[in-house]
């Protein structure tokens, strides 16, 4: 009789340890997303320097290195359901949108040597639909 109310009790703990845990991990996982999304979400719609882009291209690879975002054979970060982020860029003398990869790979400072004072604007902020982080940003070169 003893034994078997310790065995109950002892299975009622640790169901009651793991849906704590669950509920644990998933308040910690919509806190993260809701300050990442925080951050990115201050550039939406604003005018920002060429500066401050490089700034969000290195924290947004940070991001996605930190994720363990796998890279295709062209070093471009695939995108996923969860927390993959990626950054377009459009420029005015292009129709073309570019990928932060694309400027990365060509170097930061070179970007910043040619567009450091140029004016971006956020002009599309993108989520994942399963997690509600953020998936994408474009900034378009504006006057």
């Amino acid at each position: 009789m003893k034994k078997s109310i310790f065995i109950i009790l002892t299975i009622f703990l640790i169901i009651t340890i793991a849906i704590s845990y669950f509920l644990w991990e998933s308040q910690r996982r919509v806190e993260s997303a809701n300050r990442i999304n925080q951050e990115y979400n201050t550039y939406y719609d604003k005018t920002i320097l060429g500066t401050d882009v490089a700034s969000i291209i290195n924290k947004t690879i940070d991001q996605n290195e930190k994720n363990k975002i796998e890279k295709d054979e062209n070093n471009v970060y695939l995108e996923n359901e969860t927390n993959s982020i990626k950054i377009y860029l459009k420029f005015l003398e292009s129709d073309d949108t570019f990928l932060m990869e694309a400027i990365s790979n060509r170097g930061i400072e070179s970007f910043i040597k040619y567009y450091s004072a140029s004016n971006f604007k956020c002009t599309s902020i993108e989520y994942h639909e399963k997690t509600k982080y953020v998936k994408s940003l474009t900034f378009e070169q504006v006057q």
